[in-house]
C-alpha cells in the first residue's frame, strides 16, 4: 500500500490540493535547470513525502538530503533548501555556504522558505554574508491531506508559540490556509470559533475575505457551508488522558508521523531483518484500517479474531468442499485483505504487550480517579510515587497537568513541593519546562 493516502472517497476534493501543491513543487525544481541536491528540512520531510513521492523527485535528476549541521556532501553544481522559517536552519544554511567557499566549491544556491519567506531569517543570512549569494522564494505549502477527511496545517508548536511565547504567527498562517481553501470550495458563509485564539482567527480570514475576496461567479454553491474553530485550551483534560483507540494506542505507544508508523520489522514478522526499520502506512487506503481505527482496543482485538476465524473456514471449506467459479472469487476477494489482515495482527500483538502492563493499567486507574475527583489525597501520592521511581517525564507531566487542570490548579504548599521534587528527581534543567508549563497554565498554584 502507498504511503501517499488515496483521496478518492474524501468528502471534499482533496485530491486538487495535493496536486497544487505537486505542481509547485515540480515547477520550482523544473526552473532549476540540471543536476541538484534537494536539502529538506527534517520537520518537513514527512510533510513533503505526502505531497510527492521520493521516486518522483529523482526523476528530475535530484539528490535528496536532510538539512543538519554537517556540510552538504554532493558532487551537485547546485543545492536547493526547502525550509521551515527557523533561525537554526539558517545558521546551518551559513555554515555550509561558508563550509564550501573554503573548499573552493563553487555552487549556485537556492533557499526556498515553506510556506512563506520571514524577514527575521532573512536578516541572519545577510548578517551572514550569504544572502546575496542566493535566490530565494516560497513554497506555500500551508497544509497537507494526512488523510481522507484529514487536513494538517503541520503547526505543532502553535499553542505553546501562542500561549508561552505570544507569538501569534501560526493563527496568520491558519487563517491563510482557510482562505486558500476558499478559492477552490468556494466562500465559507458560516464561521464559528470558540476561544481567544480561534476567534483572531476569524478576525484575521474575514480582514483577508475583504483584502482578496472569492470570485463568487466561478463558485455555485459552497462546498463547505459551516466552518467551527476551536483552541486547543478549550479542552486540556483529553490530551492529557490515555488514548483507548486502536490508532490511539498506536500513537501513543509507537508515534504515528505523517500518516505511518516505523517499527522494528520483526515485529511486522519479516524474517531475519537484524534491527532494521520499516514504515508502516496508516491511513483510510487500508480498507481493514478504516474499519478499526477508531474501535477501542479490546473490540478491535475481537474484529481480528473473527476475521481470522471466518478465513480459517473458508480456506478448510475450499480445500475439503467443491466449490462453485462464484464462491472461489468471493474467497480470492478476501484472500487479497490478507496482507491487511497480517500487518494489523502483528500491530495489534505488539500493542498487546504495552497494554497488559501493570503501569499502564495502574495509571488508566489514576487518570479515571483524577477526572472523577475522588480523591485528592491518592491522586497526589501517586504522583510524587511516580516522581521519585523517575518514571518517563513526559508520563509524569501528563499526569500531572491533568490533575491541575481538573482542580482548577494545586494549593501553593503541594505545587512547590511537586516541583521541587521534578527538579531533584529529574534536574534542574527541566525548569524551563515547569515554568511554561505554568506560563501556559497548565500546571499552576490555585
Amino acid at each position: 500500500m502507498a504511503q501517499i493516502p488515496n483521496l478518492d472517497n474524501a468528502p471534499l476534493n482533496l485530491k486538487s490540493i495535493r496536486e497544487q501543491s505537486q505542481r509547485d513543487l515540480v515547477n520550482i525544481l523544473k526552473n532549476i535547470r540540471g543536476k541538484k541536491c534537494l536539502v529538506i528540512d527534517p520537520k518537513l520531510s514527512g510533510s513533503l513525502s505526502l505531497i510527492v513521492p521520493t521516486s518522483t523527485l529523482k526523476e528530475y535528476g535530484i539528490e535528496l538530503r536532510l538539512l543538519s549541521a554537517e556540510p552538504v556532501q554532493t558532487d551537485c553544481a547546485k543545492v536547493v533548501y526547502f525550509v521551515g522559517p527557523q533561525f537554526i536552519s539558517m545558521r546551518f544554511i551559513s555554515s555550509h555556504v561558508h563550509d564550501d567557499a573554503s573548499k573552493g566549491l563553487q555552487r549556485e544556491y537556492f533557499l526556498y522558505f515553506v510556506p512563506r519567506r520571514s524577514v527575521a531569517c532573512e536578516k541572519i543570512l545577510e548578517e551572514e554574508k550569504v544572502h546575496n549569494l542566493m535566490t530565494i522564494g516560497e513554497y506555500p505549502l500551508y497544509m497537507v491531506p494526512l488523510d481522507e477527511d484529514v487536513l494538517s496545517f503541520e503547526l505543532d508548536l502553535a499553542h505553546k508559540e501562542w500561549q508561552v511565547d505570544g507569538d501569534a504567527s501560526s493563527q496568520w498562517h491558519i487563517a491563510k490556509a482557510i482562505h486558500k481553501l476558499e478559492f477552490t470550495f468556494g466562500l465559507i458563509p458560516n464561521v464559528r470559533a470558540k476561544g481567544k485564539a480561534s476567534v483572531r482567527v476569524a478576525e484575521i480570514l474575514n480582514r483577508m475575505q475583504t483584502e482578496e475576496p472569492v470570485s463568487l461567479s466561478d463558485m455555485n454553491i459552497p462546498e463547505i457551508n459551516t466552518l467551527v474553530l476551536i483552541d486547543r485550551e478549550v479542552d486540556m483534560v483529553t490530551p492529557m488522558c490515555s488514548q483507548l483507540t486502536y490508532e490511539g494506542l498506536v500513537d501513543e505507544f509507537l508515534r504515528i508521523n505523517n500518516g505511518s508508523v516505523e517499527l522494528d520489522a520483526s515485529i511486522m514478522g519479516a524474517q531475519q531483518q537484524d534491527g532494521k526499520k520499516m514504515k508502516v502506512p496508516l491511513n483510510s487506503s487500508d480498507k481493514l484500517f478504516k474499519e478499526i481505527r477508531d474501535l477501542n482496543f479490546e473490540v478491535v482485538v475481537q474484529v481480528l479474531r473473527q476475521k481470522a476465524t471466518s478465513m480459517k473456514q473458508d480456506y478448510t471449506e475450499v480445500t475439503t468442499m467443491s466449490q462453485t467459479v462464484s464462491e472461489l472469487k468471493d474467497f480470492v476477494k478476501k484472500l487479497n485483505s490478507l496482507p491487511e489482515m497480517t500487518r494489523h495482527i502483528n500491530l495489534a500483538q505488539h500493542l498487546s504487550t504495552f497494554t497488559s502492563k501493570p503501569s499502564f493499567l495502574g495509571q488508566l486507574d489514576m487518570e479515571h480517579t483524577i477526572i472523577e475527583a475522588q480523591s485528592y489525597d491518592i491522586c497526589f501520592e501517586y504522583i510524587e510515587e511516580m516522581i521519585h521511581k523517575q518514571e518517563p517525564l513526559n508520563k509524569v507531566l501528563r499526569l500531572l497537568i491533568l490533575f491541575s487542570v481538573t482542580n482548577s490548579g494545586l494549593p501553593k504548599k503541594q505545587f512547590d513541593y511537586l516541583r521541587r521534587e521534578l527538579l531533584h528527581s529529574y534536574g534542574f534543567e527541566h525548569m524551563a519546562t515547569l515554568n511554561n508549563l505554568e506560563k501556559a497554565g497548565l500546571f499552576k498554584k490555585q
